[in-house]
């Protein structure tokens, strides 16, 4: 008969709450990662903090880190791989943490509403670096609700106004798609050109917004 040695519980709260976690019924699994949300936040644990939301162009996931939003994701874009992105490029430490990312929902959900015009949540630019990070500040303060520019007048206003299709890709690229509203860039012909969210998406939110 094999002897069996119970081991002490781990002095990490989270990592307690990781090996409870194996033990309880399915039901309770939403309960317990809710506490490890908690105690990671208690513990210094908690580098990127994720939570889904739901909108007119589908389901959203947003991250944020103590500096403030660092990514909303589409659904076309696989959920999954953007968690393996965050935490490659920022930190391994992503949990599900829907508090810290509660004001970013309520500002997104009024501006799907019509009841928001500017966003007022701290953001994280460590993903656009760069001309691309220059690019998309511009755009985040230069191109108003209700707007649009052409790629050709926003690179413009950049440190390389020839850079048109730099301009494109950082558009394509944007991190932080709707709080840096790169859907409000058209091509110069007039025609949407490409969009992180997909071109339903963008023309959504054009729409949207020509309603001032």
């Amino acid at each position: 008969m094999t002897n069996t040695t119970r081991t002490s519980a781990p002095d990490d709260p989270a990592a307690a709450l990781l090996t409870e976690a194996y033990a309880v019924a399915p039901d309770d699994l939403d309960r317990l990662r809710r506490r490890l949300a908690r105690e990671a936040e208690r513990g210094d644990l908690l580098d990127v903090a994720i939570r889904t939301v739901d909108s007119p162009v589908g389901a959203l996931l947003l991250a944020a880190t103590e500096a403030g939003v660092v990514r909303v994701a589409f659904s076309g874009e696989g959920f999954d791989a953007v968690q393996s992105e965050l935490a490659e490029r920022v930190s391994p430490r992503v949990l599900v943490a829907p508090r810290r990312l509660d004001a970013a929902a309520r500002q997104l959900d009024d501006y799907f509403g019509g009841r928001r015009r500017h966003f007022e949540v701290p953001l994280d630019w460590r993903l656009a670096t760069g001309y691309r990070g220059e690019v998309l500040h511009h755009l985040a303060t230069d191109v108003p609700y209700g707007g649009t520019a052409s790629y050709a007048a926003l690179a413009a206003r950049t440190s390389s106004p020839r850079a048109v299709r730099a301009v494109g890709t950082a558009c394509a690229t944007n991190p932080l798609p709707l709080l840096v509203p790169c859907h409000r860039v058209v091509r110069s012909d007039g025609s949407a050109g490409r969009y992180r969210g997909g071109p339903d998406a963008k023309a959504l939110l054009l729409a949207l917004e020509s309603r001032v």
